[in-house]
């Protein structure tokens, strides 16, 4: 088996403090959030975080997507500790203590940039029965500044010293600039860059920075959804999910030596994925529905899963498998949370 180095997987993006508990409809009321939703914080919710920790069983587990993922690569790879590196904001605050905690723990060699003017995003989850209804509040993972942490040469070495590098589409509201830089990087030194789609309206209205990058992509990941809105977006005029993937495949690339690679998750459907020139499809995991409790962190989980097996040079089927293993136990628990150890072989 291929030893892994240190610091060998590379993510930035918004790290979030998730904060589960259960709470009843009389809340959601209150706060008028639905059972099964996600949204952005606005004013009236602000009181919501204050609330939402002083209840009895509350659950504080480091979020936010790319983080997610990164920290599911280093649990699936075990040893060695710090595998994965992550970059992103955070405030001087007790929550951004905890976040830092929680990447120890995870054994994720986190480097945050703490800044002082906002505090550390945190996302609410309002757990009713099998429901959750998720309120993100970005605050500090929007402050994230290039200049001031990214270009800093201790900083940056770390962005050298890996060979497979992943951001979530999200990141592209924050700092276009320093994904471009990392980007352009790893296009240059011949190394892996992956990229996710992560929501329709990154497709739809952060479609400049998404289409500055994507030449330097050799690992696209999306959902159906965010394929379906990408390709209208592009003028594409298919639904068609495999002639998607071979379209995207096909767009503009700088690095010569590595064909893109797309990789579109369905939920319970088959993944697609391109092999060379052909799209192929991978069943997932069989799972009885009964056995899902939250499909919440069910991507962050694949894309985890997948960077564990590719960065340690493992072929494409493999990095796959090791993705539709990772969802089908995250799916299983509340949030993105993971048992000790995995049983992947």
């Amino acid at each position: 088996m291929p030893t892994v180095s240190q610091n060998a997987l590379f993510g930035m993006g918004n790290p979030l403090l998730d904060i589960s508990a259960v709470v009843d409809k009389d809340f959601l009321d209150k706060y008028g959030l639905k059972p099964n939703d996600q949204i952005l914080a606005e004013e009236k919710h602000k009181a919501l975080f204050d609330e939402i920790v002083q209840k009895s069983k509350v659950e504080y587990h480091a979020g936010g997507s790319t983080q997610n993922s990164v920290k599911i690569a280093q649990w699936m790879i075990q040893e060695p500790h710090k595998v994965a590196t992550f970059f992103g904001c955070i405030g001087t605050d007790h929550f951004g203590e905890i976040l830092k905690q929680k990447a120890a723990e995870a054994c994720v060699d986190a480097h945050y940039y703490e800044q002082s003017q906002e505090p550390t995003g945190t996302c609410a989850a309002c757990i009713t029965g099998d429901n959750r209804s998720l309120v993100a509040n970005l605050a500090a993972a929007n402050c994230y500044n290039k200049e001031k942490h990214l270009d800093v040469d201790r900083n940056w070495s770390l962005v050298e010293k890996a060979r497979v590098y992943y951001i979530a589409g999200f990141f592209l509201t924050v700092s276009p600039e320093s994904i471009l830089k990392v980007a352009k990087h790893a296009s240059d030194n011949n190394k892996i860059f992956g990229l996710n789609l992560s929501a329709p309206f990154i497709s739809q209205f952060f479609k400049e920075p998404l289409m500055k990058v994507m030449p330097y992509v050799d690992i696209i990941f999306g959902n159906e959804t965010e394929a379906a809105t990408f390709a209208k977006e592009q003028g594409f005029e298919t639904e068609d999910i495999a002639e998607i993937a071979r379209r995207v495949q096909s767009l503009p690339k700088v690095n010569k030596n590595r064909q893109r690679i797309v990789v579109f998750t369905q939920g319970r459907e088959d993944t697609v994925a391109t092999v060379g020139d052909k799209v192929k499809m991978f069943p997932v995991l069989d799972i009885d529905q009964n056995h899902i409790v939250d499909t919440n962190g069910a991507g962050d989980a694949f894309v985890g899963g997948f960077l564990s097996e590719l960065v340690q040079e493992k072929p494409l089927e493999e990095c796959i498998r090791a993705g539709h293993y990772a969802a089908n136990v995250i799916i299983r628990r509340v949030g993105c949370t993971f048992p000790e150890k995995p049983d992947f072989q």
